[in-house]
Parts: C-alpha cells; structure tokens; sequence
C-alpha cells in the first residue's frame, strides 16, 4: 500500500489528531463514532457513546427541537462551517452542561447517509462574549441614564449618539440634534472652539482635550459648560468616534465671579477695594516706568466724619458713605480707579495724564462735587473733603511709597484747614519723618516717666495771693531740649496717645491737689485746671475715669476744673451739653479756654454755661495797644461778672498788664509776671519758703445755678 490514506487506520490517526472533537452519526442519529476528544469534553467512555442516539449528548429541553430538525440536517448538502453554525449546549456524563460550537458536514458512504458533526469547545468564547455584552449594556446604562450630559461625534463633528441629560441642559430633542454639528446650539461669540480643538485631536497634537464654551439653550439662556473631548479606539488604534462628557458650570461660573468681585470690591459701597486697586497702581507704575507715562494718586478724606456717626450712628453714615461713592462715580474718567481706602477715605488712581495740572483739575473737580449736601435717610448733610495728591512718571516708585506719601500730602491738608487739595513733594516726606520718629520718642518718653506737668499759678490779681493752678505739660527731651507742647500735643492728638497723655495729666494733677491737702496749712485749698484735647472730651470714657480718679483720691471735685475750647463744640453741639452735664452731676467745673477767638463764643456761652471762662492773652498782652482793645477787654470781664462766671486772664506780663486788668475789674490771672509753670517739686520748694505767700486767701469760685 503506497498511499497513506488507503491505510484502513488512516481515518482513525486523523480522527484523533484532531483537536475538535468528532461525531459521526447515521440517518437515524445514532453515533457511530468518537474520538478522544468528545470522550473528553463529555465524560463519557467509548463503549458508553457507541451505538447511542445523539440524545445521549443533547440536553433533555432540546430533544424535541433536535428530532423535529434531524432529517434536515443529514438530507443538508451544505456544509455548516465552524463559527456559522448553531450555539449548541453540550450534555456531559454527570448531567453538567457546556457550550460548544458544532459544524455539520453531510455525507454519503455505501447508499447510506452520514452526519460529521465537529465539536468545538466554545466556553472561553461565549464566556468573552457574556463580558463583551455585560461591557456593552453597563456602557449604555451609563451613557443613557448618566447624569452628565454625553454625546458621541462623528469624524465630521456631528453628532451621531446624545443621552437625555444633555438634550435636557439645551432644551433640545434628540431628533433636532442626531446629526448636525455643535455651531447650532453654540453661542456666537464661541463658534470655532469646538473645531479647533476637534484638529488638535485629530492631528495628535493632543490625545483628549479639555475646553469650555457656551452653549445657548432653546430658550435663549446662555450656558457655561465644561467639555471633555476624547477618541474611542478599536483594537488597532484607530479612531471609531469621539466621545464628549459635559458639565454644566454656569452657577460654578456664576459664584466664582461673584466671589472674585466680592474678594476685590469694597462690600459697602461697590468700588474696588486696596487689592485691586494695588494691583492696578501696581500696572500703572510697571507702565509709566516702561514709557513714562505721567500718572497720579489722589487719597481723599472726609472731613470730620466722625461727627456723622456720632450724631446719626454709623447706619446713617454707612448710608453717606455710598452716597459719597455714587457721587465720585459720576465723576471718575473711564480709564481711572476708584477705590474704598478704609473708613471714609478714598483713592483716585489717575492714569496717562497730560500735566500735573489735569491732576489738580480732577482734585478741583472732586472738591466741587461736595458743594451739594447729600440727602441721607431725609437729612441734607454738607461734607468737605481734604485730597493729598501724588504724581509720578516713571521708575523708582512702589505702590505703598505711593500711597504713603499721598497720605502725607493728605495730611498737609488737613493741617493747612481741610477742604483743599495739596501736592506731595520731597519736604513733606522729610517733615513727616521727623514727625513720625518724634512721636516715637514721645510714646517711650510717656512710658518712661520722662514727661513732666508743670503748675503755673493763677492768682488773685487784688492780693497777689495764689488761689489756683493751670496744669501744663512738659516734655524734656534728652536730644532736642524743652519740646514745645504746641509740637508734641498735636502729634499725640493725630493718634490714640492723646488718651494716654490726658489720663497721665489728669492722674498727675489729682495727685498734686493731693499733695496740697497732706501740708496741712490752714488756708484756702487750690484748684487745678486741666486741658481736655477734642478727642478726651469726646472720649467715652472720661467721665467714668475722672470719677474713679476722685473716688480714688478722696478728692474734692470742686476743685478740678476742666479746660476745653471751643473746638470742643463743633463735632457734635449735643453730645458735648451731655458729657458737660455728666460732669457737672460728678461737681465738676468747666472753664472755656482762649475765650474770645472763636466765631461764636458769645452765642455757646448761654448755653454751655462755663463756671469759668479765661480770657485769651490776645487781648492781655495786644500786639498793638488800642482804645479798641481795651473796650473789648472791659466787655469780656463785665460779661463775665454778669453772667455770674469767674474770669481768669492769661498771659500776664506786665505791671501795666495787671494795672488795667484790676481797672476793668477783672478779679483772676495768671502769667510770667508772677509766676511760670514749675515742677511739684519746685512747688513744694516755693510753698516751704514762703508759707506767707499762701495764707489768709479767702477767694470762693463763683458757682452757678
């Protein structure tokens, strides 16, 4: 035998070497043969297979189907190849069942018909299938009921698949938008965006891309939204489609703005508040020194707002506060910033001007703005603003040397009488240094025990004989010598330091009425008069520390005399009747100092009621002698005397001085012709040497009702 397949084994040695296994079956389907791989699969021995019908490997449910069909298959010419037939589940030997794939292969041998059925295990096939169908149906559960709007894009940017969240977010139906590209629900102004980012994509430039656009929705609303854009790949790297997730971020948008504008405006009045307006003095500056540009910072202060909320409270003055804003607003250049300092302070950044004049023009324009009163919760209030400019023009400046020195140009104003504007420049700096290191030492000088009061006596002008005291403060400075109190008063009443200073004098002066009481002289008992600052008066501890003071002291409160001028009144005429009230309920007196320079002196006097008033050296010691002078001297003290208050004058230095003091009637007085202020101790020293020098006074201070 020359030829394999002659061999009467040759078809058994194929059958086997197979890896599928192999049936044969009769026209009546019963196996007339096996291989070793369906003994194998099944479970089954060769013996328990041959000469069985085919039901022995068909599960019970399919018997019927398999009866009805069996003819067909075997009278079948066609071949059905693996993979096209039938699924087929496989009955094994212990009743377990496995999925296969069977090829039937008809056939005749000996006028007889024959079915080849090759059977494939199909378990790991139809098990990746399961997954690949699980895959499937958990991915369009996700995409369908998601709640983040999805769509999927053709190559051409069309949309070929959308979930219900999106046709939600732009009020649209599926059927408006299978199909057509992104440009008919985006708005306008964002047309193209989708596009470029679909050639990045396309071009590899970048593997998914993030961007976000505005969509209009059907209604007209504009939509803010979030896209994540990335391809979907088959097996070899090539793009299927391309699929988007959506956010909507238009009330993320919306409060993200919302807080940046809150972050960098001033929550008040609405106008930029010092972030801001640092950050755009900040681009000024970069900008003048890059190209010169001529620039300036006004810092505006209103004048004397405290009084408002003293006043009307702070609700009122927050309400002016805006009313000021709105009014700035109206006339703040487009080009320029205008921003809420702090308080009721202002700054006006004023960018490529033309000349330093264009910046006095703006501050003109800002003074004249406040002409009008404002009209707050029914009242019309009438403010004045004080402006302290600052140019610059190129490099060299910061934005805090900026706003530092237009505070310093601020405060030149205000000292030169408010309601004005005045320019920075380089003298103000050195002055202002001077000052600030000068309150320094004043400060440490305090704390240190190294400032002094002083007692200038106020006399009797009849007797010579000392009836009072006026307590001045002194301060000996290691360096400068003797600093005026004109110098160091007014740089403590620019800060909190006032308060300690007039607690210290009036401490001081308590104790020195104190000392007096412990020499034991019978003779009539002094007073002291004690300067109060506006910013003491006003202060709303002062009565309850001057009362502690006298509770402490076991003082007689008759004799503390309390000076204030008649600034005192200007910042709210109703609050200083009450404290003077306070005070007098404690039986203090009150003496109007300087009496006489003010406007309006006489018409207060009714009211204020001052057991004392003391007559300015203006009018004691006259620059020029004149008849009018003299008349208007005479005047005070016979006002005085009628008015049942005692008149001190000050400021005496003369003998002629005291000689038309007592012709006019005047009873009180004080100055260098009898005595300069001097330390307790010197007092002391003055008191043990001359015991004659203080008795026999009977002086009464005249009270009124």
């Amino acid at each position: 035998m020359n030829r394999i397949d002659e061999h009467p084994r040759f078809g058994h040695h194929l059958s086997e070497a197979v890896v599928d296994g192999i049936v044969i079956i009769d026209e009546y389907g019963v196996i007339r043969h096996v291989n070793g791989r369906v003994l194998s699969l099944t479970g089954y021995s060769h013996e328990e297979m041959i000469d069985q019908d085919i039901d022995v490997l068909i599960p019970g449910r399919f018997h019927s189907h398999h009866a009805a069909h069996l003819s067909a298959y075997v009278d079948d010419s066609k071949s059905r190849k693996m993979g096209t037939s039938r699924k087929f589940t496989l009955q094994c030997r212990d009743g377990s069942e496995i999925a296969v794939d069977i090829a039937l292969s008809p056939f005749h041998l000996d006028d007889k018909k024959w079915v080849t059925a090759t059977i494939r295990d199909d378990r790991a096939h139809r098990a990746m299938e399961r997954s690949h169908d699980d895959a499937e149906q958990r991915f369009q559960l996700a995409f369908e009921s998601n709640m983040a709007p999805m769509m999927f894009h053709d190559h051409e940017n069309r949309i070929i698949a959308v979930n219900d969240a999106f046709c939600q977010m732009i009020g649209r139906s599926r059927s408006e938008l299978l199909g057509v590209d992104s440009s008919a629900y985006t708005h306008p102004e964002d047309l193209g965006i989708t596009e470029a980012t679909h050639d990045r994509l396309t071009s590899g430039e970048v593997s998914q891309a993030r961007y976000v656009k505005r969509y209009l929705h059907k209604n007209g609303q504009v939509i803010v939204v979030e896209v994540l854009k990335a391809p979907a790949r088959d097996a070899d790297g090539n793009t299927l489609y391309y699929v988007l997730s959506q956010r909507d971020i238009t009330e993320e948008r919306a409060l993200t703005a919302q807080l940046s504008h809150q972050a960098l405006h001033d929550p008040l009045t609405g106008l930029a508040n010092r972030a801001l307006f640092d950050d755009r003095l900040t681009q000024a500056l970069a900008r003048a020194a890059r190209f010169g540009d001529l620039g300036a910072v006004l810092l505006l202060d209103l004048d004397d707002f405290k009084g408002v909320n003293d006043t009307y409270g702070h609700v009122v003055g927050d309400q002016l506060l805006r009313a000021v804003a709105l009014r700035l607003e109206e006339i703040t250049r487009t080009s320029d910033t205008l921003c809420r300092f702090g308080g009721d302070e202002f700054l006006y950044l004023a960018e490529a001007l033309d000349s330093p004049e264009q910046a006095s023009e703006l501050a003109q324009r800002v003074l004249r703005s406040f002409d009008e009163p404002f009209s707050v919760a029914g009242t019309l209030l009438q403010l004045a603003v004080s402006i302290g400019i600052v140019l610059w023009d190129g490099p060299g400046n910061s934005t805090t040397e900026v706003i530092q020195n237009a505070d310093i140009a601020l405060y030149e104003a205000k000292r030169q009488g408010k309601s004005r504007s005045v320019f920075f420049t380089a003298n103000m700096q050195l002055k202002a240094m001077s000052r600030f290191a000068l309150t320094q030492q004043l400060r440490q000088a305090l704390h240190s025990g190294e400032l002094e009061m002083h007692y200038q006596p106020i006399v009797d002008l009849r007797s010579s004989e000392v009836v009072g005291f006026e307590a001045l403060m002194r301060w000996p400075h290691a360096e400068r010598g003797w600093v005026p109190p004109s110098v160091f008063i007014a740089l403590a009443e620019e800060s909190e330091l006032i308060l300690e200073i007039g607690l210290f004098a009036l401490r001081e002066s308590v104790a020195a009425l104190t000392w007096w009481d412990e020499q034991g002289l019978n003779t009539q008992q002094p007073f002291v008069t004690v300067n109060l600052s506006l910013r003491q008066f006003h202060d709303p501890e002062l009565v309850s520390t001057i009362a502690k003071a006298l509770s402490t002291s076991k003082l007689d409160p008759g004799r503390l005399i309390l000076e204030i001028t008649e600034s005192v009144t200007f910042l709210d005429f109703n609050e200083t009747l009450n404290v003077i009230g306070h005070l007098r309920d404690l039986g203090i007196a009150i003496a109007l100092d300087d009496f006489g320079t003010g406007y309006s002196s006489l018409s207060y006097l009714t009211l204020l009621q001052p057991r004392i008033i003391k007559i300015d050296q203006s009018f004691v010691s006259p620059a020029h002698e004149s008849v009018h002078n003299n008349t208007l001297l005479e005047a005070i003290v016979s006002l005085g005397r009628n008015l049942s208050m005692t008149v001190i004058a000050e400021g005496i230095e003369t003998e002629p001085q005291l000689e038309r003091l007592r012709q006019v009637g005047c009873v009180l007085g004080q100055g260098h012709l009898f005595s300069h202020a001097m330390p307790i101790d010197s007092l002391k020293e003055l008191v043990d040497g001359n015991r004659g020098f203080w008795t026999g006074s009977t002086y009464q201070l005249r009270l009124t009702d």
